[in-house]
């Protein structure tokens, strides 16, 4: 189950392959390459150790595409039993060498550039001038030295803050695809880790890098053909175009833009007034404060008196990415609605406790990640593996910054070679999560419904700090409203909150302000 989404909460930056994603000029470097090759390969003396074959559209896609010429050249010719020295950047074009013959594919390029000029994919300009409206930063990425000369040819060159391509790669001496450095280089420039960017590729060796890489995501462009060589080298999704491609909704709004509770009071009050609030709380960052320690946190006593206090009042229910167990222990306050591991385990104020069957499919996975990532991790200082029931979380926020990719990477790996599994980014945490359409937005529908708490007459309230409750801020947008927690860790994201609050303490104010209000019927 994968989503041709990009999602600005989570991703502050796209990076796009240029030619065959952006730009048709793909095209122009297949020909380029066949009218190099073709005259080359029939011009050599037959040899029972060498095919002679001409070039097809397969070796364009795995030998040349999204290479940088030379290596391009070599593994082509590699591939046909040939080989040739790599020469030096100052070959001439034609000299049988890597460099002499990739110089003389850029001279028909540069024709065929001249004779049809750029044509513009209008499905990508969309995507990107979008991006560029959500905030998100936008980079362009090439194999090729003449990456700069087609996006002003395209008239398109605005639209990147970066730009890294073969001219750049060679003077930093940065490795070709599949190795990842150019996606680093370019994230780097645009001020944003790997674990929160996205690569939008339509070559194999451009998906293996990005996946090598640790990105956020990985989306592959097939405007042609089947999606297979793409899935199979390592993207998450594929699209024939870039306007299957989803962008958050403008339902959304930025944490600077949402306006404090409290001070907003007047306008909130007459959502609630004659109605019974309904009261949805997550734990770590919202009700306890994040410690460096998840096992040591705890909920402060005030909070826990004044959830006492609200549960007289209205209905509470705690949903919380910790075990069931572990949320009930830690609060400890009775007639309490608890969910835990995102919804997968659901309680009401008794003893009894249901767990969603199609989760437990994904328990043998669950266990084999936990082996794995608990062995590779080891050597990480500061990270820490914390299995819960139906989830596996890898934490980092006592990693050193240099090694966070290296976290993020390795559970997106084990995510992708694991399929009843998905991953959730969260909290300076990334979490493995079966792969089944459940999360806490679902969970809050199914509590709503099972406690007979739904109707005109009563309002769901969510209260929440992370990514991971979007999902519950975004199910109970229409019917009721959502309060964010802020934090400095999350930056200016976007949100379905339509209050915020700085803090626990504003919130328990805030809540019983709504408490008060309900019972004003």
């Amino acid at each position: 189950m994968v989503a041709t989404s990009i999602n600005p909460i989570r991703h502050r930056a796209v990076l796009f392959d240029v030619d065959g994603v952006l730009t048709d000029t793909a095209r122009l470097h297949a020909a380029a390459w066949r009218r190099l090759f073709d005259p080359y390969l029939a011009g050599r003396p037959p040899s029972p150790a060498e095919d002679h074959r001409p070039f097809t559209d397969d070796d364009y896609h795995h030998h040349v595409d999204g290479k940088s010429r030379i290596d391009g050249v070599l593994d082509f010719l590699r591939s046909r039993g040939i080989r040739l020295p790599r020469g030096d950047v100052e070959d001439e074009a034609g000299r049988e060498t890597a460099h002499g013959l990739g110089g003389l594919k850029d001279g028909y390029f540069l024709a065929a550039l001249d004779q049809h000029g750029v044509e513009v994919f209008p499905d990508a300009v969309a995507l990107v001038e979008s991006l560029r409206r959500h905030g998100v930063g936008t980079a362009a990425i090439s194999a090729s030295r003449n990456c700069g000369r087609v996006l002003e040819r395209a008239g398109i060159a605005h639209l990147f803050g970066v730009r890294v391509d073969g001219v750049v790669a060679d003077q930093l001496h940065l490795p070709g695809k599949p190795d990842p450095a150019v996606f680093r280089e370019a994230a780097r420039r645009l001020g944003v880790p790997p674990s929160r960017s996205v690569v939008v590729e339509d070559a194999e060796a451009g998906a293996a890098a990005a996946r090598a890489g640790g990105f956020a995501l990985v989306l592959g462009v097939a405007r042609a053909g089947p999606p297979d060589r793409l899935l199979a080298s390592g993207a998450d999704a594929v699209v024939s175009s870039l306007d299957e491609v989803v962008l958050a909704s403008p339902g959304q709004r930025r944490l600077s833009e949402v306006p404090d509770g409290i001070e907003r009071w007047a306008d909130l009050a007459d959502r609630v007034r004659g109605r019974r609030p309904v009261l949805l709380l997550d734990f770590d960052g919202t009700l306890a404060p994040i410690r460096k320690d998840p096992a040591k946190v705890a909920l402060p006593v005030r909070t826990r008196s004044a959830l006492q206090d609200l549960v007289r009042r209205c209905p509470v229910a705690v949903i919380s990415g910790r075990d069931l167990s572990d949320v009930r222990s830690r609060v400890r306050v009775d007639g309490v609605w608890c969910a835990g591991s995102h919804g997968f385990e659901l309680a009401g104020p008794g003893d009894g406790s249901i767990a969603q069957e199609a989760g437990e499919a994904a328990l043998p996975d669950l266990d084999a990640a936990e082996q794995r990532l608990t062995a590779e991790l080891e050597p990480v200082a500061g990270a820490l593996v914390d299995r819960k029931r139906f989830a596996l979380a890898a934490h980092y926020r006592n990693v050193r910054p240099e090694e966070v990719d290296r976290v993020v990477s390795a559970v997106r790996r084990v995510g992708s070679e694991l399929p009843g599994l998905r991953v959730a980014p969260g909290r300076k945490v990334v979490e493995l999560l079966p792969d089944i359409d459940w999360h806490k937005g679902r969970a809050v529908r199914w509590l709503l419904e099972r406690a007979g708490l739904t109707g005109t007459e009563h309002v769901p309230v969510f209260a929440g700090d992370d990514h991971t409750d979007e999902d519950a801020l975004r199910e109970i947008h229409d019917d009721g409203f959502g309060i964010v927690v802020l934090s400095a860790e999350h930056g200016d994201r976007l949100t379905w909150a339509r209050c915020s609050v700085d803090g626990t303490r504003p919130l328990l104010d805030l809540l019983s302000r709504i408490a008060a209000t309900g019972e004003q019927r």
